[in-house]
């Protein structure tokens, strides 16, 4: 059973400047609520009961988010504003604890993972990059199926998507033992490099943002020497894994959006926004107009 996360916020997101000078890039709201709850909530739904954010001391505003505010719910109550309150106060289950451990340095998403060893032990864990959103659309949401995957073949789940050929040196890049499987589905991994040259790459499969891991990784990472950046690569200690065990390759069903970078920020904020069961109509009605406006102009 799959009950860990680790989401990795200790970076201090210089792709976000001037806005994530005094506000974790995590905490930049995506309509009326942060990034980081989205990606929180989506491990919830996938079976999470435990949270384990790896962060540094300049970002504790994130785990007090999901902690309790005696004070606001108090002066909500007092008003009467019943909805709000509920809002503030079920962000998540009464059974999901949200921890923190410390990043000192920035030594890379692999040094990050491991930092969590201690509160993981050797369990199997997901990894979710805060700064990436996946959005599924009704359809069964694809770290739930990576969960399950895991759950029946006991191989680690990598989440992958096609990229563009020219953008393949922006990724880690998974080659497989056969074709690319149907959305939904996985195929074992035969390597995986990051940031390949393009005329180097071994497919154009890139990794999204989403892991399902086993415990033996962290021994793994404690012994991965520094990588592209000159940084502990995850990639690095999953392809020492793959020569121990079988590792897959999920083909995610849903759309992602890079909350790490403005457009990608942008263009999340407008698709929640026309999905949003309060505002979407508004929205999309905003969006048709400022088109509209911009066609005549």
């Amino acid at each position: 059973m799959v009950r860990k996360a680790v989401i990795p916020v200790a970076g201090f997101g210089s792709r976000m400047l001037p806005a994530s000078k005094s506000i974790p890039k995590e905490m930049l709201p995506i309509v009326d609520r942060p990034a980081i709850e989205y990606v929180v909530k989506e491990a919830v739904r996938a079976g999470i009961k435990e949270i384990i954010l790896v962060s540094h001391s300049a970002k504790t505003t994130i785990e007090d988010y999901f902690d309790s505010q005696f004070e606001l719910e108090q002066q909500l109550e007092a008003k009467g504003k019943h909805a709000l309150l509920a809002e503030v106060r079920d962000i998540l289950p009464e059974d999901v604890s949200v921890i923190s451990v410390r990043q000192h340095q920035a030594l890379g998403l692999g040094h990050a993972v491991a930092c969590a060893a201690p509160v993981v032990g050797n369990e199997p864990f997901a990894v979710l990059l805060a700064d990436v959103l996946v959005d599924c659309d009704g359809q069964k949401e694809d770290l739930g199926a990576m969960v399950e995957h895991y759950r029946a073949s006991g191989a680690a789940q990598i989440m992958v998507r096609e990229v563009p050929e020219e953008r393949v040196d922006q990724y880690g890049i998974v080659a497989l033992e056969g074709k690319v499987p149907a959305s939904g589905e996985s195929a074992p991994m035969t390597s995986v490099v990051e940031k390949p040259a393009v005329d180097a790459a071994p497919s154009c499969l890139s990794v999204v943002g989403r892991y399902v891991l086993p415990g033996d990784i962290m021994g793994i990472l404690a012994k991965t020497p520094p990588g592209a950046g000159n940084e502990i690569q995850l990639t690095d200690a999953i392809a020492t894994l793959m020569q121990r065990a079988r590792v897959d390759a999920y083909v995610m069903r849903g759309r992602t959006f890079d909350c790490g970078n403005k457009v990608g920020y942008l263009q999340a904020i407008l698709h929640y926004a026309s999905r949003h069961p309060q505002l979407g109509e508004k929205a999309r009605e905003l969006m048709a107009a400022e088109l509209a406006e911009s066609a005549a102009n």
